[in-house]
């Protein structure tokens, strides 16, 4: 079970894939967590999902979680297709809780009232393509596979 877990290819398409993915999803994370680029950090995070999104507080908790320290692992490759499995899961949740109200298309004008829902499907898209293939080049569960 850890083999397919771990298991990869040398390919550079998954390497970039996660890279990136992994790029765009940080500063999100990096909000719920720690307050960065202007969110509210892990209590005001908690706070809203618990309280206006009415989520329990382990899912509040693991959505936090997963794209903080999520988004990191997914850089260095590490722990790619549960972590990918789990950005897919959180942006299904924000599609389906949040955003899919506001319609397809993020709101670059500032002509609607929230954010559409195009940015989390391609972020959807992107993580399932990590969970069929794996972390790819230069990734920690290559590394961890050959001590396996």
């Amino acid at each position: 079970m850890l083999e397919t877990l771990f298991s990869t290819s040398s390919d550079l398409g998954p390497f970039v894939l996660r890279v990136v993915l992994g790029i765009v999803i940080f500063p999100h994370g990096a909000q719920k967590l720690l307050g960065w680029f202007g969110g509210y950090g892990f209590k005001g995070t908690m706070g809203y999902f618990t309280g206006t999104a009415g989520l329990p507080a382990i899912v509040a908790f693991l959505v936090i979680i997963g794209e903080s320290l999520g988004s990191v692992a997914l850089v260095f490759g590490l722990f790619t297709r549960f972590t990918a499995l789990s950005i897919a899961i959180i942006m299904l949740g924000a599609t389906l809780l949040v955003h899919r109200e506001h319609g397809f298309f993020i709101n670059w004008f500032g002509a609607q009232k929230g954010e559409g829902y195009e940015f989390h499907l391609l972020a959807i898209g992107a993580a399932l393509a990590l969970v069929f293939t794996g972390a790819g080049a230069y990734s920690l569960d290559t590394w961890i596979l050959s001590l396996l």
